[in-house]
């Protein structure tokens, strides 16, 4: 038997994976590859090298690039529905979106696959479907959560312009960092969700008074 040459320096052995774990392990690696370099960085080689195993396994697992596309968005859709603060289910405002930018500094690269993929989807309607899904799946959770704390019903105006608040603040993150403006500017729309909280005579009193 001759030994194994030595591998170049830098690089690190590929290791087995079992088939549960393998495929886990590739839509994760998947992800990072699109967080960091763009829809147009993934190939089976550049997901195999992120998860340190063979080209074959990713070909395996998925058999084309836009099936690894489809599932990678489905396995962000699951991840970030079941991470997301947006739904506390306490009916109380402090709760409301508690440990946004730390979901954001925790793992940054889920967050911006989406956006990467939410552009792609301009180019690729095929999809649409799934980012449709995944956006839905966000308005349903905020507008149940505003639904526990306003005496009404949150309607699907108001809950969109909070979660675009929300969403802005994320992208805003993930490009400026400063979690603490995220903090701070959370607490501001706890804040406006408090007024409409209040019974409306008091919505009232507390708007803007006349000079007259």
């Amino acid at each position: 038997m001759t030994e194994s040459a030595p591998l170049p320096e830098g690089r690190q052995p590929r290791r087995r994976m079992g088939y549960g774990e393998g495929r886990e392990a590739l839509l994760n690696a998947a992800v990072r590859v699109v967080a960091r370099g763009g829809l147009r960085k993934l190939t089976y080689r550049a997901v195999a090298q992120e998860a340190g195993t063979t080209h074959g396994l990713v070909v395996h697992h998925f058999g084309s690039r836009d099936a690894l596309i489809e599932e990678a968005l489905a396995h962000a859709i699951r991840t970030s529905l079941n991470t997301s603060a947006l739904e506390p289910e306490t009916g109380e405002v402090a709760d409301f979106s508690v440990g946004l930018s730390e979901m954001v500094t925790t793992d940054p690269d889920i967050q911006a696959f989406q956006y990467e993929l939410l552009l792609e989807s301009r180019r690729r309607p095929e999809l649409l479907p799934q980012i449709r899904a995944l956006y839905d799946g966000y308005f349903d959770a905020t507008k149940r959560e505003l639904s526990r704390i306003l005496p009404r019903d949150a309607g699907h105006p108001l809950t969109r312009l909070v979660f675009a608040a929300l969403d802005g603040l994320v992208l805003h993150q993930l490009v400026f960092g400063e979690p603490e403006v995220t903090d701070a500017a959370v607490e501001e729309l706890r804040h406006l969700i408090r007024l409409l909280q209040a019974p409306e005579s008091t919505r009232r009193e507390a708007g803007p008074q006349s000079d007259d």
